[in-house]
């Protein structure tokens, strides 16, 4: 068969199956290919055909015939660099847009786009050609007032066009406030730049409130309250009526506590426990009954439908639902009768659930504990933090602490739990969270790492059976009956080309995992790559890369388990204060057990994606919060010296953390001098070509500050000194020896 042959073979197969998706062994199979020579000219003519678009490339071995139009609609994404992309609607690959051919698309625009002739030897191309949908009107940055208008400079440097206010719209906003523009005019053939006008002064640049309001600004994200919500909040009555008792399980008279950071405000979660006649341990996962108070479709929740979730900046709490509610009327404090949803559990000593049930009830709060307190007390009676075993049995006098014998047995079931857990194949990343100290006008003094300890275990694991059990008990129905429909938490398998991509990487340092078999296989070898890894220098690369194998949890109304927790249903029911997907599952809750039908499945999907979406934002400004945070912690110490670790790399440079307080800066490529670096993406590191220096992720190095800019929330840092031993012997000797001499 000759080149030629073959291409009108393949050409024939794929025409002949227009919509399917064929592996390398399907089309070898079909076509007869069975010598190596053969093989390898068809994958290369395959490759051929995908650069000329005839085919699509679907994985690295498959392939499918290319039925998609010329025009086609999608997402726009512009890039500071200039090489800006589209993303199909269909999820395909995205394309490079030229800025010539972005028209005055701005990123996350939905746009429509042609794609252009390939030209030899250069890659696929789209022009738009229609804006669809603008992503968004507001745009937040600092003002530049001049004598006849003024200027709007914006942060992510993401616009290719000046914002123009005129001077009559500034309202009131002087040069170097941070301020909020609305789009009133959009570029077009005869106008190069966007017109806008002030809607809002957010404070002078630099101020922590108006740097603050400018991140959740910059993300569409509230940072303050619509009066008219706030006024119908305060309407709502927080008594709790005769009624209110007769309808519920009363557990005003059991031991019940909240567990929380020191800090907070909202106890949307508390643990009841007291022993039973029959000898069992009953713990009621008591939680906010949020829904009670909030009604669907009233301007409280529609509020809350929109927010989806609070957002915690550094230094504050962005709530989901007004003050009165989520701090008084619903928090479960101390002292105070509350209302609940509550899951009643009755377990043996070794936490097997014997029985259950999900009930409306009234509780009381006996104490408030922060983790710390609950920590102390827990190792004042011998709990050995991070080592899973409980306190030893109580000495003659009983135990030291308030209520030390209830936190204890709470304790000693959790470990239980999480021991079961891990057995059925849960995922252990026990990651830090980076946390600062900050003074009275919001300024950090201290930035660190808090440790999720025993305490934190403790609720952790309370909150993980009350979720998973709510969600089997809608989820799990018998074979050929329909489940209810449910907000699920979803949480897919890793990505396998990852996967095998980090199996390769750890190789390197003599590790050996799993990339095949069935998903506990999968995730006891991930497990026992962290504990083999645990305390060691490449621990904190290899848990950075196995990260980034993980797919992100979402919620969904279509339920596939969650790899994760190794749960295969889970939902949120535990956080309706700071969640809205909680009180969804609170309210279809309540209408299934009071025998209502199934709610309708496409509304709850949208309103999961909705949520889904908002999450994300929700992180991505706390993100810059906590950078904005660093870099204003690290302003007065340019030119410092300090020991960090390669925690980045990326083709135009390196990120490094400090090992003393984990602040993160940028040293860019333009600094690396010495030599020409290759980005080997695979691995993880830049590896100069003349020296052979290799930057790998996680390598000790030393770094001096070099600057800190506020505004782009970026530190800068360069590299002091040679990398130790990364230069080869023999380079290094021979340009000693020339020194000499």
């Amino acid at each position: 068969m000759t080149k030629k042959q073959l291409a009108a073979a393949l050409a024939n197969f794929f025409q002949s199956n227009a919509g399917s998706t064929f592996s390398f062994k399907q089309i070898f199979k079909s076509l007869a290919l069975d010598t190596h020579p053969l093989k390898m000219l068809a994958i290369d003519i395959m490759e051929e055909m995908a650069w000329d678009d005839y085919l699509t490339k679907v994985s690295e071995n498959s392939y499918c015939l290319n039925t998609k139009t010329q025009v086609q609609e999608g997402v726009f994404r512009r890039k500071s660099n200039g090489k800006n992309s589209f993303i199909p609607d269909d999820g395909s690959q995205p394309v490079f847009v030229a800025e010539r051919n972005s028209m005055s698309a701005l990123d996350g625009d939905h746009v429509k786009v042609t794609f252009m002739a390939r030209r030899e030897r250069h890659i696929k191309e789209a022009m738009v050609i229609g804006i669809l949908k603008r992503a968004r009107d507001q745009f937040v940055g600092r003002l530049r007032v001049e004598k006849d208008m003024a200027f709007l400079v914006t942060q992510d440097g993401l616009l290719p066009y000046d914002i123009i206010i005129p001077k009559q719209k500034v309202k009131g906003g002087k040069t170097g406030d941070k301020a909020v523009v609305k789009v009133k005019q959009w570029p077009d053939s005869e106008h190069k730049n966007l017109l806008a006008e002030v809607v809002d002064i957010l404070g002078h640049q630099g101020e922590n409130d108006a740097e603050m309001n400018s991140i959740l600004a910059q993300y569409g994200l509230p940072y303050k309250y619509p009066k008219n919500v706030e006024e119908a909040a305060e309407k709502i009555s927080a008594e709790i009526t005769e009624k209110d008792i007769a309808e519920r399980e009363d557990y005003r008279d059991v031991f019940t506590c909240t567990i929380d950071p020191h800090d907070a405000k909202d106890f949307d979660d508390a643990l009841s426990i007291r022993k039973t006649d029959g000898g069992l341990w009953e713990v009621g996962v008591h939680i906010a009954d949020v829904s009670h108070y909030v009604t669907e479709g009233s301007v409280i929740d529609k509020e809350a439908v929109k927010r989806a979730t609070s957002i915690y900046l550094v230094d504050r709490t962005i709530p989901m639902l007004p003050e009165r509610l989520c701090n008084y009327i619903c928090s479960l404090r101390p002292d105070e009768e509350k209302l609940a949803y509550s899951v009643i559990f009755e377990m043996d000593d070794e936490a097997n659930v014997k029985k259950w049930h999900l009930a409306h009830t009234v509780i009381k709060s006996n104490r408030r504990y922060a983790y710390e307190e609950v920590q102390q007390i827990l190792e004042d009676n011998g709990v050995k933090d991070g080592q899973g075993m409980p306190a030893p049995p109580a000495p003659k006098g009983g135990y030291k602490g308030d209520n030390a014998e209830q936190l204890i047995q709470l304790d000693k079931l959790a470990k239980q739990l999480r021991k079961q857990r891990f057995k059925n194949g849960a995922v252990k990343f026990d990651r830090e969270e980076l946390h600062f100290d900050i003074d009275e006008k919001g300024k950090p003094t201290r930035c660190y790492y808090k440790k999720s300890k025993d305490a934190n275990k403790l609720i952790e694991e309370f909150m993980l059976i009350a979720n998973r059990t709510v969600a089997e008990s809608i989820g799990r129905v018998k074979k050929g009956a329909k489940a209810k429909t449910l907000p699920y938490r979803i949480h897919d398998q890793p990505d396998p080309t990852k996967l095998e991509t980090l199996r390769q990487f750890v190789v390197k340092f003599g590790y050996k995992m799993k990339t095949a078999g069935t998903k506990g296989q999968i995730s006891k070898s991930l497990n026992a790559l962290m504990d083999e890894c645990a305390g060691k220098k490449e621990q904190k690369l290899i848990e950075t890369v196995a990260l980034r194998a993980m797919m992100k949890a979402k919620y969904s109304v279509h339920n596939i388990g969650h790899y994760g927790l190794a749960f295969d249903y889970y939902t949120h029911f535990t956080s309706p204060i700071r969640r809205y997907p909680d009180t969804m599952v609170h309210r279809l809750l309540t209408k299934y057990q009071a025998g209502g039908r199934s709610a309708n499945k496409d509304h709850y999907e949208e309103l999961c994606e909705h949520s889904s979406d908002m999450e994300q934002v929700a992180q991505n400004a706390e993100r810059d919060s906590i950078k904005y945070k660093m870099v204003e912690f690290m302003a007065d110490k340019i030119g410092e010296v300090y020991e960090a670790h390669i925690s980045g790399i990326q083709s135009y440079g390196i990120y490094c953390e400090i090992d003393e307080n984990h602040c993160e800066g940028f040293v860019s490529m333009r600094d690396l001098d010495g030599d020409y670096y290759e980005f080997d993406e695979k691995n993880y590191c830049l590896v100069g070509r003349r020296y052979h220096n290799v930057y790998q992720l996680g390598d000790p190095v030393t770094i001096r500050v070099a600057g800190a800019n506020v505004e782009r929330k970026q530190l800068d840092f360069v590299l002091e000194g040679e990398k130790v031993g990364e230069r080869p012997a023999a380079e290094k000797e021979r340009r000693g020896k020339g020194r000499k001499s």
